[in-house]
């Protein structure tokens, strides 16, 4: 998925590349500065996270909001209206996301609560501009902090020692997270995207037996995966 995001990504910076460039040469005269532009820098990114992630609500969301401020800003719809009906609609919105979001439930919030007041040595991780690989090869884990502001953090804990619940605490800002999780743990997780997800590819059933990682995720234009 994130790799999806990049392409598109690439792709966009690639077109706007290109009409500046012939912009410049005087070949054409595109104005990418119409009345509204500024909104294609809400529209832009939730497009392309609605297409590469799997949580799509908020991109969803944040892709109509976009779409509606640059029909107003056209004059095609009423920027009034638009505007008294935000707060109602996001209200609605969110409540139902609330009520049917199934990844952030009582137990979960309750057991991350537990592990954080018990002070945990997370080991600490942060990339900037840059790449960070780590490598848990039967070696004893115990959390991490998780930090990828325009870089990329991989964690692979596939022989990784996890005798007992840990807490990996990430956030991606324009960045990327990779974590490769091992098969005797449950995978819990709870995210707050903004145009950005987390994304747990495990596919495993819940066995109360075993360990359990919780990912406490924040995404800001940037994905954390697990696999």
């Amino acid at each position: 998925m994130r790799k999806l995001a990049n392409t598109l990504w690439g792709i966009v910076l690639v077109i706007i590349g290109i009409i500046l460039t012939l912009n410049a040469l005087e070949i054409t005269n595109i104005n990418i500065f119409f009345d509204g532009w500024w909104t294609l820098l809400i529209i832009i990114p939730s497009a392309i996270e609605l297409i590469a992630r799997e949580n799509k609500f908020w991109s969803a969301v944040w892709l109509i909001i976009g779409i509606l401020l640059l029909l107003a800003c056209r004059d095609i719809l009423d920027f009034d209206l638009i505007w008294k009906l935000t707060i109602p609609v996001l209200l609605i919105l969110i409540g139902i996301n609330l009520i049917f979001k199934d990844k952030i439930d009582r137990k979960m919030e309750k057991k991350n609560k537990e592990l954080k007041e018990k002070g945990q040595n997370l080991e600490e991780y942060g990339a900037t501009f840059g790449e960070i690989k780590a490598d848990f090869n039967n070696q004893e884990f115990n959390g991490a902090n998780i930090n990828a502001i325009f870089g990329s953090v991989d964690l692979d804990l596939r022989k990784a020692i996890i005798s007992e619940d840990k807490l990996v605490k990430t956030c991606a800002v324009f960045g990327g997270i990779e974590i490769l999780a091992p098969e005797n743990v449950n995978i819990k997780v709870k995210s707050i995207p903004i145009f950005g997800a987390t994304s747990n590819k495990t596919g495993k059933k819940y066995d109360e037996k075993l360990p359990t990682i919780y990912v406490d995720s924040f995404c800001m234009f940037g994905g954390v995966d697990i696999k």
